[in-house]
């Protein structure tokens, strides 16, 4: 692992620009090097003064969004198309504007409950506008990761055999896979096999419980998870993600169905998640050298 970071979710609906900084503080009053935001607008946040107070507290900043349907770069709409790969163009020059180094989430449809399959034409469509992005990311020195989610968030990419299949098809050697442990546990017939067969194409990582509350207190098995991170010797960055509607906003809230509280208090939220996952990697290593040994 390259750096642990947390949602901001955790901290506050991200609202405003004190808001986000006092994310930053608490996310490093935690030990967390790396935080994720949503969608920074350059006209609503200060960029420069976000960047340089993350930069101070040693955090890196990673950015994830989806797209709204009048954005859905998956449509067979041109025109809705065309405002899909504009809005993901400045998506990624406000990381770069951050100095952020990863733009990632539901880049490549709507987010949302769809009520019929994907066409072929938008899925095509989805595909060249990715492929263009990644050369902006590129030349930005931005990473493109697409998040994998359930069927209930996207119609596009389910699965990590779907997006390896769709960034195959982009033809780019900039864009990865963003898998999410909340997702898979929906998808996958075997998260740890899904693990090993995205490999080096895996760019980024969320931990999520399968309740979206304390790492844990749900049916996800992170000793498999972390087993598996290990075989392909993922050294990239890894984020805590929970939501309750109690911090998240009313947009993601039904976006998300985030109906009930998962919690009320994010701090002990937080150090909980930060102890666990440090310690289920630390077990994974120390199973990995009991095995090995002759």
């Amino acid at each position: 692992m390259k750096r642990l970071g947390i949602h901001s979710f955790v901290w506050t609906g991200g609202g405003t620009q004190d808001e986000l900084e006092r994310a930053l503080d608490r996310s490093a009053e935690c030990g967390y090097r790396l935080i994720e935001f949503a969608y920074l607008r350059p006209e609503k946040f200060d960029l420069d003064r976000l960047g340089e107070k993350a930069r101070s507290l040693d955090i890196e900043i990673a950015v994830t969004m989806g797209l709204p349907l009048a954005a859905d770069v998956s449509s067979t709409d041109a025109g809705v198309v065309k405002a899909g790969e504009a809005l993901l163009a400045d998506a990624v020059k406000a990381v770069r504007d951050v100095g952020g180094k990863t733009l990632g989430g539901i880049l490549y449809s709507a987010h949302t409950k769809y009520g019929a399959m994907p066409t072929e034409r938008g899925r095509q469509n989805a595909i060249e506008a990715i492929a263009k992005t990644a050369d902006i990311a590129k030349d930005a020195g931005v990473d493109l990761v697409l998040e994998v989610v359930n069927r209930f968030e996207s119609n596009v990419l389910n699965t990590t055999a779907q997006g390896l299949d769709f960034i195959e098809k982009t033809g780019s050697d900039h864009v990865r896979l963003h898998l999410d442990t909340f997702h898979m546990n929906i998808e996958e017939a075997n998260p740890a096999a899904a693990l090993r067969l995205a490999g080096d194409k895996l760019g980024y990582f969320h931990i999520g419980e399968s309740n979206r509350g304390y790492l844990g207190d749900g049916v996800i098995d992170f000793e498999l998870i972390f087993d598996a991170l290990l075989d392909i010797d993922y050294a990239r960055n890894i984020t805590f993600e929970s939501f309750s509607s109690a911090v998240v906003d009313e947009a993601l809230s039904l976006a998300c169905a985030i109906w009930r509280d998962t919690w009320t208090d994010n701090m002990p939220l937080a150090r909980h998640a930060k102890t666990f996952i440090e310690l289920k990697q630390d077990e994974a290593k120390r199973r990995r050298a009991t095995n090995a040994r002759p």
